[in-house]
């Protein structure tokens, strides 16, 4: 196997439950569903070898055909009851038929992922570190007690908020996803699973509109992106990258 091949595994059995039980997934923004927005970046690198997408077990018996159809790299998988056993299953699939040397894990409802977000996430971890994907905070952020009471206020300028692409070198990031599924271990990311094995985690620059769909509200506007980058169109400057220096992410892949 090439020193420089690449896998990707798409944690996409969640069940919706914020979207009223949708299929995010599924949803379609500008004519095409979310997930083949968020494969298609990858599936444009040469250097990536296979996709697992692990699917609910429903949908894994028939898949839509657009998905079967879309690229040979994809392999399909079933999900788990979370999403740490969806990306469990995902990993080992990659391991069965490519073993590749970096891996990314990538959410299924983020359509908006661009090319110089997914390279500058493999070029981390390919120097051996777990890269992620974010962005700094840009509000003021608190802390508060379980009735809301504010009980911290953090320093927003050493926080950011993590996105995916998350890369990982492939093997070290299997082992941690086994230990954690031996041992019942929850978390919220990735990284966090890779950090808790001993491996560093750095955040390289995602952007700003590398969102997620989660909630209905989010539909409006990942078709409003989606369609400005289709047509070419510029974004508007964010404030925090004009007043801080920093390069907005491009809208093209490529």
């Amino acid at each position: 196997m090439s020193p420089s091949s690449v896998g990707v595994a798409v944690p996409a059995a969640g069940a919706g439950r914020r979207l009223g039980g949708l299929r995010k997934a599924f949803l379609e923004l500008g004519g095409r569903p979310v997930l083949q927005h968020a494969l298609e970046p990858f599936l444009a690198l040469n250097e990536v070898v296979a996709v697992a997408v692990a699917l609910p077990a429903d949908d894994l018996g028939d898949p839509p055909r657009w998905l079967r159809e879309l690229d040979p790299r994809i392999r399909l998988v079933a999900g788990g009851s979370t999403r740490l056993r969806s990306v469990l299953a995902a990993l080992e699939a990659l391991d069965a038929a490519e073993a590749p040397e970096v891996v990314l894990i990538h959410d299924a409802a983020r359509p908006l992922v661009t090319d110089g977000i997914i390279r500058r996430c493999i070029a981390g971890a390919r120097a051996g570190e777990g890269t992620v994907a974010g962005w700094p905070a840009v509000d003021t952020l608190k802390e508060v007690d379980e009735s809301g009471l504010v009980v911290a206020t953090p320093d927003r300028r050493r926080l950011w908020r993590a996105q995916t692409p998350q890369a990982f070198p492939h093997g070290q990031l299997l082992g941690a996803y086994r230990r954690a599924a031996q041992a019942d271990v929850q978390a919220t990311d990735d990284a966090e699973l890779f950090a808790r094995a001993g491996g560093a985690v750095r955040m390289v620059e995602g952007s700003p509109w590398n969102l997620k769909v989660t909630h209905p509200g989010d539909i409006p506007v990942a078709e409003f992106l989606l369609g400005e980058r289709a047509r070419g169109r510029g974004k508007p400057e964010s404030a925090h990258g004009a007043s801080h220096g920093r390069r907005e992410e491009e809208w093209t892949a490529g």
